[in-house]
């Protein structure tokens, strides 16, 4: 199957602004799941079109797995490098709004393999988010 194509930039930073405000702060009301899956979908798929291959995969349940980053690749089975997270704590990550590092050590991201830290050097995908 051939390799995605890189979302639409200005889609990706729509989908992220239509759910801006809830991640400046939590207490605002939550967005839509369909705004929410977008803005996840969107922003994962791109990473995936930003950094291709395949020796890191991506979860962000229940809306999106994508696999990125050039390396040895896994065709079986549970991949040896992933990273896992919430969808909030991702579109932080995404936006920038949230250190890699930061959400590894609060536990909100967890992330398996030698490689899976590789994703920090990616983002963010979006510069932060405005309200």
């Amino acid at each position: 199957m051939p390799p995605r194509s890189a979302p639409d930039p200005a889609r990706v930073r729509a989908a992220v602004s239509a759910v801006a405000a809830w991640l400046r702060d939590d207490t605002a009301p939550a967005p839509e799941r369909a705004e929410l899956a977008a803005a996840v979908r969107l922003t994962a798929r791109s990473l995936a079109a930003t950094a291709p291959g395949a020796s890191v995969e991506v979860r962000v349940p229940p809306f999106v797995a994508v696999q990125c980053i050039e390396g040895p690749s896994h065709t079986r089975g549970t991949p040896p490098n992933v990273v896992e997270t919430d969808p909030r704590t991702w579109l932080l990550l995404a936006t920038g709004l949230l250190a890699y590092d930061t959400a590894a050590d609060s536990g909100a991201l967890a992330a398996s393999g030698s490689r899976a830290p590789d994703i920090a050097h990616w983002l963010p995908l979006v510069r932060s988010a405005q309200p």
